[in-house]
């Protein structure tokens, strides 16, 4: 169901290499750009050899979210949304920077996987380019990450993300500076064997134009323009020339180059390689640079949420469609659980969108692990709702409508539940309780709709009570609902039948 998009919104982007914050106003039916905010704080650098971030990377990001926070403070939080992309996604032990971030923001931070990365690369540089006929071919060299896309129109066919960036790539061949025609060989072959396991597939899926985004492209981009006085589209004898001039100098610290700017020069040659290797791998004659990137997309993507073109909601149904859901029943589980919830809501403090869509989500979806095995089939569905790429979902409602599908069955597990985000720690197993009655009372698949029930929530305890002798007559639902009792007495919770 369609809502209002608020008047002014926000996405912030916490890249590898730096951090972006976008602010827009909507209007008939399109962006308007407000502010923009760049630092570059090199997040990706600040991986030690353990995988976890230092002290040196942190503060300059903690300090740079403050800032970013200070623009969004009267923001609501349905109108901002953060995204964290390649080194939050690799970092370990990082959730007591994800604390001090969301505290400095105040805004939640979603770590979006590589594909879902590519996909709002792609919406941003579909929503900000002319729209043209054919297929499109579009390139985004990030700090830690490089993602690979062919679209059409809007709608992106075929996404990678690939596990180089100039970040990375700088600081394993050019640590030091230097800049020499050995160092940027090895810094191609190692771009080159990333390459490969997509290069043949995407070179038969074919493609009309080229496009690049975001720094490195839109960096190199400005040096031809500077260069040539040109519209500044990317040539392989133009990036050649860049490489040779690079070589040239020797060193990061003697190149000059105009339209470089002074902070792009240090992952400068990193970039220049990995983007060398792409025109070559996929034999791209002319590139074009892109407006729009990942923060366009983001923001297109939060619009889409108000007025009925949410991803998440795509994503949903082509789950159910993919492991073969029947469809009658998931809907007869959801609207049950949507009564359930609209009487505890109160008590259980769920009144936040989010709390519906996810029950709605885990009522549609909670019988997909059938497609896998009926044995343990809740916990087949988790597994596949927590590691499938869903476009639009970030890494943490994805780990919340998993727990709460992978709960919906026999044992009461909450281990899951533990590493959730606060408050869904705690609201997930709310959900879980009215998930799980919804899928018990449902249990025959009958077309005959429930009798009105009535819900008294308080605390960890639930009431559930039916008219008087529709429990004589329906013998099977109370058995199973002795066993929830049980069930869920091990978890903790108290659910009393009247």
């Amino acid at each position: 169901m369609a809502r209002k998009v608020p008047d002014v919104i926000a996405a912030v982007d916490l890249g590898s290499n730096s951090f972006h914050m976008v602010v827009a106003r909507y209007s008939h039916g399109q962006l308007i750009i407000l502010d923009r905010l760049r630092e570059m704080v090199r997040l990706g650098a600040g991986l030690d050899e353990q995988g976890r971030l230092t002290r040196e990377a942190t503060e300059p990001a903690l300090a740079c979210l403050e800032r970013f926070g200070q623009r969004l403070h009267d923001m609501k939080a349905e109108s901002v949304r953060v995204v964290g992309t390649n080194t939050l996604r690799r970092a370990r032990r990082k959730g007591a920077f994800l604390d001090r971030a969301r505290a400095a923001l105040g805004h939640p931070i979603e770590i979006i996987s590589g594909i879902e990365e590519a996909r709002l690369i792609y919406l941003g540089v579909a929503h900000t380019m002319p729209s043209e006929p054919g297929r499109r071919l579009v390139v985004d060299i990030g700090g830690g990450s490089t993602e690979v896309i062919i679209g059409e129109a809007k709608h992106a066919k075929k996404l990678e993300s690939l596990y180089m960036g100039c970040v990375s790539m700088s600081s394993r061949y050019f640590n030091d500076g230097g800049i020499t025609d050995k160092r940027i060989k090895r810094a191609r072959l190692a771009a080159r064997l990333e390459l490969e396991p997509v290069r043949a597939n995407f070179r038969n899926f074919g493609w009309d134009q080229a496009v690049g985004s975001s720094g490195t492209i839109r960096s190199v981009g400005d040096v031809i323009r500077a260069r040539n006085n040109g519209d500044g589209a990317i040539t392989p004898a133009a990036v050649d020339s860049l490489i040779e001039q690079a070589v040239r100098a020797g060193d990061v610290s003697k190149l000059r180059l105009p339209g470089l700017s002074e902070e792009r020069l240090p992952v400068f040659a990193g970039g220049l390689a990995i983007l060398s290797e792409i025109l070559d791998a996929f034999d791209i004659k002319s590139m074009r640079v892109a407006e729009g990137a990942l923060r366009e997309g983001l923001l297109y993507d939060l619009v889409g949420r108000f007025t009925d073109e949410d991803a998440r909601v795509r994503s949903v149904r082509a789950m159910q469609g993919r492991y073969h859901v029947d469809p009658a029943q998931a809907e007869r589980v959801e609207a049950s659980a949507f009564d359930f919830l609209r009487q505890t809501t109160g008590e259980w403090q769920l009144d936040e969108p989010f709390a519906e869509l996810v029950l709605s989500w885990a009522a549609r979806l909670h019988e997909i692990g059938l497609d896998v095995s009926h044995s343990h089939y809740h916990k087949h569905g988790a597994y596949l709702l927590e590691h499938a790429d869903m476009p639009g979902f970030p890494q943490e409602e994805q780990r919340i409508l998993a727990a709460v599908v992978g709960a919906h069955r026999r044992k009461v597990s909450v281990q899951s539940l533990q590493d959730l985000t606060p408050p869904w720690h705690i609201k997930a197993e709310y959900l879980i309780v009215l998930l799980r009655l919804a899928v018990l009372l449902h249990r025959g698949r009958s077309v005959t709709a429930l009798p009105k029930l009535e819900l008294h929530a308080k605390g960890r305890t639930l009431e559930i009570v039916f008219p008087k002798g529709w429990l004589d007559a329906h013998p099977l639902t109370a058995t199973d609902l002795e066993n929830e009792i049980e069930y869920l007495k091990a978890g903790n919770f108290r659910l009393r039948v009247n």
